[in-house]
This record gives structure tokens, C-alpha cells and sequence, in this order.
């Protein structure tokens, strides 16, 4: 069966935001991103400032508004920080965008080609859940740092003194909200638009504590590097993890960005140096006999992961290690995930309650569970 919409992968994940350049230091020294190229009034761009970061393959852009009345300055008054685009790389973007739009898609920005002394990009836009899009873009025939508009920038702090320089290598999955019943029509959008399968699914008892309750659905291309995690709420005692966020967000969009690390008890501690807040775990989790039958043996003991609230869980392909931090902004909106994967293709399936406990109680000193 051929694919009817090829990827290479994600390209960047855009976020709005409300200072830009603050943006940039905080994940340049909390999250130990290099920043490489910007776009703003010096180069051009009269309405935006824009700041792109990069750690390994995972590159991020912070947009920001110059004046009011922008594009960029009325998602963040109504929605806070948060991403509006989730870029991928396609290795043809006119098939990929009119094939997408002959099957249902909302198309956003047609096909078309930008250039500087650096080459060409080709770029267009699909519309997906909430205000959230899908740029596609085809940079084979580019060298410069990020796209055409955009000039070098040096990075803002020194790489961190971890290995090769990267608290993280890549972009593994990014998770969006979506309202009560809409999950499957999502899915189902995926699916039918760009030939997505649906990867993994969890309901019921897997995906619910005794007050709050969710459903997830998994969609992926073929070969597995985009993956979108796409969660709706449950009927539940009180408000789910996902009914605060659809609150405080405004409607749907892109709850959290999980990145990939070969490393991650030295990104945690490099991170929780850095000032970035993680849940916690009580200490029970690591003391339950059942966890340790069923995890067996893993990479690091089970008492370094303890200390830094390292979740671990094992399938038939093997296992992973997962952490959440708190949310990032003021809202209780956006949070990333880091995971390390040994062989495991799944998100931590056993894991589920344990996080969602410890999100609960998060939102209960907010007063909004």
C-alpha cells in the first residue's frame, strides 16, 4: 500500500509567546538549547520577533509580538503561551498539501517557494485541532540556519556540560487536547488526511484515578517519527487533567511536547539545576514490590531513579524511563515530557495512574481539580 502523505519528520515546534527574547533564555538555560537563527525589526520584520532553538534534530521557534493587534499578540492574550504550529518535514509539499486538501483538510497557506543566497524552501500550511497547524515544509535544497528571512544568532549561554552538549536529542511525540467527543473525529482525520494509523489506544481503568478520567488515542505515520498523542476528557467525579487545560487554554491545543534523551538522569539533573520544576513521585511507587517484578532490570538502579522521581515502565519490546515537568508558563497549560526508550515503542502506558495522581494533586493546589 503506497503512503499517501510521506514524512521525514518534524520539523520545529512554533510556539507564541509573550517576550520572545525571555522565551529564548529560559530554554536556552533550562532546557540547554542552542539558539541559531532570528527574525525581527533589524532583518525586516516589522509585527514579529522570532527566536529559533535547536538540541540535536528538535528545533523550536518563540514568536513574539512587536506591536499589538498582531496575529501572534492576540493567540497569546487569549490563550497564553503556546504552540501554534507543529512543522513537518515533507519531502514534496505541493503533493502533500493538495493531496491533503483533496481529501478534507482546511488548507492555510497555499505551496510556494522562499530563497535567499542560501537556497530555497518550499512551505504550505494545513489547519488541524483548535487554532493549532501543520506547516509542511521541504528544506532539501537549504543551507542556511533556519529559513529564508532569518539570520545566524550566536547562542545566548554555553553549551551544557553534559554529553555532546545536549540535554536532549529529539522531538519523540507531541500531545494535543481535544474537547469531549472530539477525540475519534481527530483520529479519524488523521487517519483519512495523511494516512496516519492509529498506534495505540487507552480507555477506561488504564487511563483514570478515582476523581478524573481521560481518553488517549495514538496516531503515527508509518515509520514512526511524528507521533500525536491526541487526548479528550472522560466523565469523571471532577475535572480532569484535560477539562483544565481546555479551561484555562481556551479550547483545544498541544498539552505537551515529549523529548527524547540517551540520558535522562543527566537532563533531569541538569534541568532541576536550572530552576525547571518537575511533579513528584511519592516514594511508594519505587517501593512497590509489583513495580520492581515488572520493570526487572534497567539501565540505571532503582534507587537513582527514585531520588529523582524517574517513572519506568516495561512492555514486550522493552522498556522506557519518563518524567513530566509542571507546566511551563503561568497558565496550567503546556509541560514536556522527557523519555528515554530501550527498545519500548509505548508511552508509558503503566505509568498512567502514578502521573496522573501527581498531576491531581497539582491541580488541587491551584483549586482547580
Amino acid at each position: 500500500m503506497s503512503d499517501i502523505f510521506p514524512v521525514n519528520g518534524m520539523d520545529a515546534v512554533v510556539f507564541a509567546v509573550g517576550n520572545a527574547k525571555q522565551a529564548a533564555h529560559y530554554y536556552s538555560s533550562a532546557f540547554g538549547m542552542r539558539l541559531v537563527a532570528y527574525r525581527g525589526p533589524e532583518n525586516g520584520s516589522r509585527e514579529e520577533v522570532a527566536y529559533v532553538l535547536t538540541s540535536g534534530s528538535a528545533r523550536f521557534e518563540f514568536r513574539g509580538a512587536v506591536r499589538p493587534g498582531t496575529g501572534v499578540a492576540r493567540h497569546v492574550a487569549e490563550h497564553g503561551d503556546g504552540v501554534i504550529d507543529l512543522a513537518i518535514e515533507v519531502p514534496d509539499v505541493e503533493a502533500a498539501y493538495h493531496g491533503a486538501v483533496s481529501r478534507g483538510a482546511t488548507g492555510l497557506v497555499e505551496p510556494h517557494t522562499v530563497e535567499d543566497d542560501h537556497g530555497k524552501v518550499v512551505l504550505a500550511a494545513i489547519a488541524t485541532y483548535g487554532e493549532t497547524r501543520h506547516t509542511l515544509v521541504d528544506r532539501s535544497n537549504y543551507s542556511g540556519p533556519y529559513l529564508p528571512g532569518y539570520a545566524a544568532a550566536e547562542p545566548i549561554v554555553p553549551a551544557p556540560e553534559v554529553k555532546n552538549g545536549r540535554v536532549f536529542q529529539a522531538v519523540d511525540h507531541c500531545v494535543g487536547n481535544v474537547e469531549l467527543g472530539k477525540m475519534d473525529e481527530w483520529v479519524d482525520f488523521y487517519g483519512r488526511i495523511m494516512g496516519f494509523t492509529n498506534m495505540a489506544e487507552f480507555i477506561g481503568d488504564d487511563i483514570a484515578t478515582e476523581y478524573s478520567a481521560l481518553m488517549s488515542k495514538v496516531v503515527a505515520d508509518g515509520s514512526r517519527k511524528v507521533k500525536f498523542p491526541l487526548n479528550e476528557p472522560a466523565i469523571s467525579k471532577k475535572k480532569s487533567q484535560i477539562d483544565e487545560y481546555l479551561e484555562f487554554y481556551g479550547g483545544p491545543g498541544v498539552q505537551h511536547i515529549a523529548l527524547a534523551t540517551n540520558d535522562i538522569l543527566a537532563a533531569v539533573d541538569y534541568m532541576r539545576e536550572a530552576g525547571v520544576k518537575f511533579l513528584d513521585t511519592p516514594d511508594s511507587y519505587y517501593d512497590d514490590p509489583e513495580l520492581r517484578a515488572r520493570i526487572g532490570q534497567v539501565r540505571a538502579p532503582i534507587e537513582e531513579l527514585k531520588k529523582r522521581k524517574i517513572l519506568v515502565d516495561r512492555d514486550e519490546d522493552g522498556y522506557l524511563l519518563q518524567i513530566f515537568t509542571k507546566p511551563v508558563q503561568d497558565r496550567p497549560t503546556v509541560f514536556f515530557e522527557l523519555i528515554e526508550r530501550h527498545g519500548s515503542l509505548g508511552f508509558g502506558k503503566g505509568n498512567f495512574k502514578a502521573l496522573f495522581e501527581a498531576i491531581e494533586r497539582e491541580q488541587d493546589l491551584r483549586g482547580n481539580l
